[in-house]
């Protein structure tokens, strides 16, 4: 049941009220009382909306959803959220209710929806950002923060912010960004690193010292985000966040990852915010959720143990605090369902590319109409070298017969790269450059809708998140005209839920109108979720790769594991993989029958 208490929020980059004009106001039944309920700041033009004054009619929200602004976003907030935010951006803006507890000598997860309030959890716990319980127009001072937070675990944590006591080392999520901050050889940078011996022993560990004669504009996804990782741990800090550490690592690399994070959290508080559940198991201690409406509020629940946090979650239903918030569980199949997809649409040849250092060859194999290959394998191997070559981006050294010339293809590269005149675009403007008039069809527009790219058409690309810019370039490769569909990582920045929904959107479209694809993915749920076969790539990591020809989901899914050495086991109550620990027993018993791949 909704109470009486709600929260407006508008954006700002979508409201046209110059163009409207202030048709929010005309419709307002208050307003058209006397009453103010929505009244226009004298200085920036824009409406207010009162929350105390609304009535939760809703009729501001459809009509400016009608002349297609979607600026406003009215919620009734649950009865069960009876406290004030811990902090408020302004009137008619975000607002977070609760925080994480610190937990020195352990790693706390955070799971949810993008734009739920991550980056704002991250600059109060580092100081950058005072709360201000709420009250915005003035700012609250240290002792009634640290009162309303009296006799809990955060007490004494606020008490060393405020005396300045907390160092705090950050990695963001965008690493695709680095190459515009951070120029130059890797060595030359790496000197520069708060402690140079740390940064080589992670190099060292990581496997990836031969990146040191690298500039930064020539690494891959994968080591742009080891980079990053490897810059936040050379920091001694009191407080390490890690936004998204697993986006373009390998299954190994990201077990990697997770054991020097819980080494870090020896010391320190470690919060980090991860969308791949397996590695978030791995390597958390304990979860908070954190729910609510993206972009409008975010509540962050209490810590519960890792496997009880991601199974609630999942279940979108915290009994504690009879809060739903998702209609219905996510669940994922116990099994691994075979493809019945026989009628072929092509064979592809073998390939050949040898680079300086580099060389790799694939197996021929054959595609099936309406059918996903998902493409598994360590980094720098050639999994994206084979997709540039299928897509026509690279020509294969053995100059096969070019199988693709009568194929349209549509290509999602993994690196989102934005050229510099589509930095200042529209997303509206970008999509209708490829796709010209189908932005104007409506199963288009509810496909923008379902991936969220609706709401940002009006925003310039250069100010969307990573996790925006995935799902337009999504958008755009699945309706760009073609037969054959590449996508290489398109997991990378999506949340849960999206990766989930882009999944399912994938799988539709290939089903639906018959066209083939191939998907490299490091996120074995998502694959599990999109694949009919698997085509697993071995080799050495920047010396040799080789691509085996497609096998089926659970044969290809085992070799893969084996060859880096993993086991995995699903979960039984929402059959979620779960990465086991080394040499535990489990993974022992899955090694010694050669079950690799999520047994129950």
């Amino acid at each position: 049941m909704a109470s009486k208490k709600r929260i407006i929020v508008i954006d700002k980059e979508k409201c046209k009220s110059d163009k409207c004009p202030y048709q929010c106001m005309k419709v307002c039944p208050v307003n058209r009382t006397g009453d103010e309920c929505i009244t226009i700041d004298p200085l920036t033009k824009m409406p207010v909306f009162s929350e105390i004054m609304c009535i939760s009619c809703g009729l501001c929200v459809n009509r400016c959803a009608k002349i297609e602004h979607n600026a406003i976003s009215l919620v009734n907030l649950p009865e069960e959220l009876d406290e004030d935010p811990i902090h408020r951006y302004g009137s008619n803006a975000f607002a977070l209710y609760g925080l994480p507890l610190p937990k020195a000598g352990s790693v706390t997860g955070l799971i949810g929806q993008n734009g739920i309030g991550k980056s704002t959890i991250m600059n109060l716990l580092t100081g950058s950002v005072r709360p201000n319980l709420g009250v915005f127009t003035r700012e609250s001072s240290w002792d009634e923060i640290i009162e309303r937070f009296k006799g809990t675990e955060l007490q004494n944590y606020l008490e060393k912010l405020r005396d300045s006591k907390i160092r705090s080392s950050f990695k963001p999520q965008n690493v695709d960004k680095i190459p515009k901050v951070m120029k130059g050889k890797i060595s030359g940078l790496i000197e520069k690193f708060p402690s140079k011996e740390k940064a080589e022993e992670l190099l060292k560990t990581f496997d990836i010292e031969s990146i040191k004669d690298k500039k930064t504009d020539e690494l891959s996804g994968g080591e742009l985000q080891l980079l990053a990782i490897i810059a936040t741990l050379s920091r001694e800090a009191d407080f390490y966040f890690f936004d998204e550490p697993s986006s373009y690592l390998d299954v190994k690399q990201r077990l990697l990852m997770a054991q020097e994070v819980r080494k870090a959290a020896e010391n320190a508080v470690v919060l980090v915010v991860e969308h791949d559940l397996a590695v978030l198991d791995y390597l958390s201690d304990f979860i908070h959720i954190t729910y609510g409406q993206p972009a409008v509020f975010g509540v962050v629940s209490k810590p519960y143990g890792v496997r009880v946090g991601i199974n609630t979650y999942l279940d979108g239903f915290i009994k504690e605090e009879n809060m739903r918030f998702r209609s219905k569980p996510i669940t994922f199949p116990k099994i691994a369902i075979e493809s019945e997809k026989r009628k072929k649409f092509l064979d592809f040849p073998d390939f050949e590319k040898n680079f300086e250092g580099f060389s790799m060859k694939t197996e021929s194999g054959s595609l099936h109409q309406g059918e996903i290959i998902g493409i598994v394998g360590p980094n720098g191997i050639g999994k994206t070298t084979f997709i540039k070559m299928l897509a026509g981006k690279l020509k294969p050294d053995n100059e096969p017969e070019n199988f693709i010339k009568d194929l349209n293809l549509s290509y999602k590269p993994q690196r989102i790269v934005l050229e510099k005149d589509e930095n200042f675009m529209t997303v509206h403007e970008f999509l209708e450059k490829t796709i010209k008039d189908n932005v104007y069809e409506t199963e288009f527009k509810n496909m923008a809708r379902s991936l969220g790219v609706e709401k940002n058409l009006e925003k310039m690309m250069n100010v969307l998140s990573g996790g925006e810019l995935q799902s337009v370039f999504i958008l755009r490769a699945i309706w760009q005209e073609h037969n054959l569909i590449l996508f290489d990582e398109p997991s990378a920045f999506l949340d849960v839920e999206q990766r989930l929904l882009v999944a399912k959107i994938i799988k539709d479209h290939i089903t639906k109108t018959e066209v083939s694809g191939f998907v490299v993915d490091h996120d074995l749920q998502f694959l599990d979720a999109v694949a009919d076969r698997i085509m697993v790539f071995d080799g050495k990591s920047g010396v040799l790769g080789e691509g085996y020809k497609p096998m089926s989901l659970h044969a290809g899914m085992n070799k893969f594991l084996k060859i880096v050495n993993v086991t995995f086991r699903r979960d039984p109550q929402t059959g979620r993989a779960r990465a086991n620990k080394k040499d535990s027993q489990k993974d022992q018993e899955q090694k010694a029958s050669g079950k690799y791949y999520y047994m129950g």
